[in-house]
């Protein structure tokens, strides 16, 4: 079974394998003549040799040298006491194929801004005979996350018409991991995954790390919907973090930059109103609490002085919707778990304090009551395992894997 020091090193392994090096399981990697060459840091490798030569051929290292995984340093705290992946069987139910490629976009949309509508008329256009599906996460909070799910979709309705039938309010979609299983249970052969070009190689490594596992596709396909300006004033600058920054700055001139004229003044400005509201502006507000891109420095020092994002905290990964327990704190970054033992990195800006604790409301929403509705019927699925919005999830009492 992996070591969790092993989790993040598929970069390395990719590239030994390209090299024809060789793992000693422990992350060392020897060449094709038995000598030691490289070591796995921080999920890239990193080549030395004890009595290396720069820029000459390195001499042959000793039998010792070999023996050693890393002859230049002591062995870190972490290194010694490597956390162990779970013995847990992850296993897709096995569904008939019947369907081809289903384009996906999943995100935030806190607040849906014009340039939302870019992405999604992107995504719309590589879609295979318009198959594709706008999922926005159900996260909320005060800071980065002002608007409910519900309101939040109603909106995003209102804003973009054209695309209005394909965005899902289904609350049993709360991570990309979520969307990715139900699209297997759905019978699709392949998925296609729009975001961010900042978060392609994100989406990229989580899903097709456990493709296979939670759910299987011939082909995982991740895309960038392209670059964005953060200092452009049209759309490809339009961000939900600068509407939320001039929500909470009381600019409701540079708000309504940011919101389509397909949504009339009345109802922008209710728009306005109610993110000011979820954010409960008061003086002294951070602005790297509701807009961490355009103070860096100041989440930065925060996360240094670890006023934020401590071990054993539990945080949310604004863009997978993942949320887990710090484990461990990089330079810039988060190693977390979750309750179904998955590790994720994510970077300090892309995640927020997960609300969790019985902080949502409780009982069943109206609207889900009446039996025999559709409503009510989706409700009760999600409590079902295995079905179309129903509960997936990892089966630890499962028979453990054989050592």
């Amino acid at each position: 079974m992996k070591l969790f020091s092993q989790f993040t090193e598929s970069v390395a392994v990719q590239q030994a394998t390209r090299m024809g090096l060789k793992s000693d399981g422990h992350g060392g990697w020897y060449d094709k003549k038995g000598e030691f060459v490289a070591k796995t840091e921080r999920g890239a490798l990193k080549f030395f040799n004890k009595r290396q030569r720069v820029g000459q051929q390195d001499p042959p290292q000793s039998d010792k040298e070999k023996n050693l995984s890393a002859p230049n340093s002591e062995p870190t705290p972490q290194q010694q006491e490597p956390v162990q992946e779970p013995k847990v069987t992850m296993e897709p139910p096995e569904v008939e194929k019947t369907k081809g490629t289903l384009t996906i976009a999943f995100g935030r949309f806190n607040p849906p801004t014009t340039g939302h509508g870019k992405l999604l008329d992107t995504v719309a256009s590589n879609s295979d005979e318009g198959d594709y599906v706008i999922v926005p996460s159900r996260s909320q909070d005060k800071k980065k996350n002002p608007l409910d799910a519900d309101t939040k979709i109603a909106v995003m309705q209102k804003m973009f018409p054209n695309h209005k039938d394909k965005i899902v309010n289904d609350q049993a979609n709360r991570t990309i991991f979520d969307v990715l299983k139900k699209a297997h249970t759905d019978g699709y052969a392949n998925v296609r995954i729009l975001g961010g070009a900042d978060r392609v190689n994100e989406y990229e490594k989580l899903a097709n790390n456990y493709n296979g596992k939670l759910y299987a596709f011939d082909n995982v396909e991740v895309m960038s919907a392209g670059e964005r300006d953060p200092d452009s004033d049209d759309v490809t600058g339009m961000s939900a973090s600068k509407q939320r920054k001039a929500a909470a700055e009381g600019d409701l001139k540079t708000f309504m930059k940011g919101v389509p004229k397909s949504l009339n003044q009345k109802d922008a400005e209710e728009l306005y109103n109610k993110i000011r509201k979820a954010m409960n502006i008061k003086e002294g507000w951070n602005l790297w609490e509701i807009a961490p891109k355009f103070d860096w420095k100041g989440l930065r020092e925060n996360y240094i002085s670890e006023n934020i994002f401590r071990v054993g905290q539990m945080v949310e990964n604004v863009n997978s919707g993942l949320i887990g327990r710090i484990i461990r704190r990089g330079a810039n970054h988060l190693i977390c778990v979750t309750e179904d033992k998955m590790m994720f990195k994510s970077w300090i800006k892309d995640v927020s304090e997960a609300v969790v604790n019985g902080t949502n409301i409780s009982g069943v929403p109206a609207n889900q009551r009446e039996v025999g509705t559709d409503a009510h019927r989706k409700y009760v699925e999600t409590m079902v395992p295995g079905s179309g919005y129903g509960l997936h999830f990892i089966n630890k009492y499962r028979k453990k894997l054989k050592k």
